[in-house]
Formats: structure tokens, sequence, C-alpha cells
């Protein structure tokens, strides 16, 4: 499974965190290819074709930049 490496934060060092364990739930509404966990107070994120590959680390404050940006269509490819 995937395992987090440790990132640099602006008020410290992101832990590493195991998530061989997490439970894994599909994203918006199920549809897609995106996984998150919630695991010791951060948001994890993957690809879920492919759940032995890396994975993204958030804290709460930079998720909720990330999901206000995709509903405003920050990401959408042009």
């Amino acid at each position: 499974m995937a395992k987090s490496t440790t990132d640099q934060l602006a008020g410290g060092t992101r832990p590493e965190l195991d998530l061989a364990n997490a439970a894994w739930q599909p994203g918006s509404q199920g549809v897609g290819d995106v996984q998150i966990a919630f695991v010791e107070g951060f948001i994890a994120m993957r690809h879920g074709r492919a759940p032995g590959g890396p994975a993204v680390v958030f804290t709460p404050m930079e998720w909720r930049a990330f999901v206000r940006g995709a509903r405003i269509g920050r990401f959408d490819a042009p």
C-alpha cells in the first residue's frame, strides 16, 4: 500500500504517515478514480486504479483550499 513521504510545512515538518491500513473511500460521490482517507488529522488522496502508488497528503487547510479550487474550476483542463 501507499506510504507518504515527509514534506515540509510552513509551520514545521509533516509527519510520515503509514497509509497501509487507511480506510480509503471514493472521492466526490464515487465518481472517478480518486480515493481519499483521513489519517491522524491529515487527508490523503491517491489514484484508485493504482493503490500501491504514491499518495498526496494534505493538512486540513490545504485540503479546504484544494476543494474550493476544484469547485470553481481552477484545475479544469483548458
